[in-house]
């Protein structure tokens, strides 16, 4: 693997400076080290920091070989900032077809890495595990507490691992047409929401502070706890 952090200096541009082309020169010089020796079976990584550079020497590194890839953007940055770099950098390579494993990198619990990793995947269509979320951003329309409602729906069916879409909505706007896509929804009113299952209505007024346990009771019920 190579780093552009610690690439030797053989392989830096005229001016020292780290480019794609002198990356995937440094993998494969060590491929070739490694091939020397025997060895065959071989996954090859280049990581940095800069999202830009990392996705250009992998679509170079893609063109030399067959070699399975290692996909990271190293030293991405605290929480926030890591996450987004890191979804925007794996997710333009796997989306055109590179990299065969992957490893979020986040200061911290390495549980969270592996989160954002299979939420990368999700997003993508290339895993499906799980209570994938559809929640609006909410506007002068919405008449409940989406974020809250969202958040604790989230929390309440973490557990699951069967891959099921949930829409939260605030309003019939945008929201009539979530709702009816998705596995099982909320469609927000005023103080109130209406509940669908497969794209139809199952309670309609509902009333807020009841909205997140008959949703949850719903879900259960066809799914149970898988």
């Amino acid at each position: 693997g190579v780093n552009a952090g610690s690439v030797d200096a053989r392989f830096l541009g005229p001016k020292g400076e780290i480019t794609p082309e002198g990356l995937v020169r440094a993998a494969l010089w060590e491929v070739e080290l490694l091939e020397r020796e025997g060895f065959r079976d071989i996954v090859v990584s280049i990581k940095a920091h800069d999202v830009a550079l990392t996705v250009e020497a992998n679509r170079l590194l893609a063109k030399e070989g067959d070699w399975p890839i290692h996909l990271g953007i190293t030293e991405p940055g605290p929480e926030l900032e890591g996450i987004v770099r890191s979804a925007v950098g794996i997710g333009i390579l796997l989306h055109e077809g590179i990299g065969d494993t992957l490893r979020v990198s986040l200061p911290g619990d390495p549980v969270r890495e592996v989160e954002v990793a299979w939420e990368i995947l999700k997003a993508l269509g290339l895993r499906k595990r799980g209570p994938s979320f559809v929640v609006c951003p909410t506007c002068g329309r919405t008449g409940i507490d989406i974020p809250g409602i969202a958040a604790e729906v989230k929390r309440r069916l973490s557990d699951l691992t069967v891959p099921i879409s949930i829409a939260v909505m605030g309003c019939p706007v945008n929201g009539l047409g979530e709702a009816e896509r998705a596995d099982f929804a909320i469609l927000g009113g005023k103080g109130f929401g209406t509940l669908y299952a497969h794209g139809k209505v199952v309670r309609a007024k509902v009333p807020e502070e009841k909205l997140v346990e008959e949703l949850v009771k719903l879900v259960l019920e066809e799914v149970g706890g898988g």
